[in-house]
């Protein structure tokens, strides 16, 4: 069996950000991932997706994303990035490698993977915010001839088959598929709030700019900035679903509480006949391979404060608002991996 400073448990843009903090440490250490190649988790999503923060906020650390600061990363760019990244800082990663269990022994913790166990003095769980597609139980009806995908499967609009849509869910994700299906056919988009809308670029300088200039974007949860942003329900960046929206492109919906066939029904009681439905309903935690007692709450969430699990040891990196509003987004892994590299340090002694 193979041993280990730390073990990384994914190789998405978390993990590798704190792959580069360990390779400067010094440590001996390894990052896992499941995909073929790095990068893939964004090569996965759907072919017209575009970041909402410009190259300048979509960097990790030691090395800038090439191209226009100023403008805006296409997926496949990021996938490319992420890849660039790895090579340009020879970080050790086992691709392929499905990790089926992680364990705490009086070494440290073993690793379960369909390539063998591998052993570590630590570990960090790197594996994202998204895991499992969530749909809501209540609306899978197995009888009805309704298309149904979670949004995390859709691709492109020739995916879905011709007839009415509906956009479940009032996400940015939910927000860019709906505006693109409106190009051949009715859309409608189910939510249970208000839409709040941020433009892209504000007096010729991006939204993340101001957030960051204002003390917002890094404001910590333990902070006055960092308690009020948290509270903000998310925006959607941009104007073109506000746009589409005046102009009855899009109808908005509210809730969905039952479907029957091809009818929906909706909070208000009003009903639509729809042959396709797309849930951006987003995901929930799965943890369930890690075999350690006290790291997982009665809901699957991790236990953690910044990162740092009760389980000495064990550590969380890439979890939305882990300790900022950047914390599951590229501009701000960095910052909570430099973080847990002290920790890391200090009980690798």
């Amino acid at each position: 069996m193979k041993n280990f400073d730390v073990v990384v448990v994914g190789a998405g843009q978390a993990g590798i950000a704190m792959g580069y903090y360990l390779k400067e440490a010094g440590l001996s250490f390894l990052l896992l991932d499941a995909n073929s190649q790095i990068g893939d988790s964004w090569r996965q999503r759907y072919e017209s997706l575009v970041l909402f923060t410009p190259r300048a906020y979509s960097s990790l650390p030691g090395l800038p994303m090439r191209g226009d600061q100023e403008g805006f990363p296409s997926k496949d760019e990021v996938a490319a990035y992420l890849e660039e990244y790895v090579k340009h800082f020879n970080l050790p990663v086992m691709l392929d490698t499905i990790v089926k269990k992680v364990s705490k022994n009086d070494r440290g913790f073993e690793i379960s993977t369909n390539h063998g166990v591998l052993g570590a003095k630590q570990v960090v769980i790197a594996s994202g915010a998204f895991q499992k597609p969530y749909i809501p139980i209540l609306f899978n009806e197995p009888e009805s001839d309704l298309f149904q995908i979670h949004s995390s499967s859709y691709r492109s609009p020739s995916q879905i088959p011709d007839g009415p849509v509906l956009v479940v869910g009032g996400g940015n994700s939910g927000a860019q598929i709906a505006a693109e299906l409106t190009d051949d056919r009715q859309v409608f988009m189910a939510v249970s709030h208000p839409f709040k809308f941020l433009p892209l670029r504000v007096l010729g300088k991006s939204i993340f700019f101001w957030l960051e200039r204002f003390g917002l974007l890094h404001a910590g949860i333990d902070t006055k900035k960092g308690k009020w942003f948290q509270k903000q329900s998310d925006p959607i960046f941009g104007k073109e679903l506000k746009s589409l929206l005046a102009q009855k492109k899009i109808t908005l919906k509210p809730r969905v509480e039952k479907i029957q066939s091809n009818e929906v029904i909706f909070a208000d009681k009003s009903k639509q006949s729809i042959r396709n439905i797309i849930w951006a309903t987003g995901f929930t935690p799965s943890y369930d391979w890690i075999d350690i007692d006290g790291v997982t709450s009665r809901d699957g969430k991790p236990i953690h404060k910044r990162g740092l699990s009760p389980v000495k040891g064990l550590y969380f990196i890439g979890l939305p608002w882990q300790y900022q509003r950047g914390s599951a987004l590229i501009c701000g892994v960095g910052r909570d991996a430099k973080f847990l590299i002290s920790y890391v340090r200090q009980s690798n002694r």
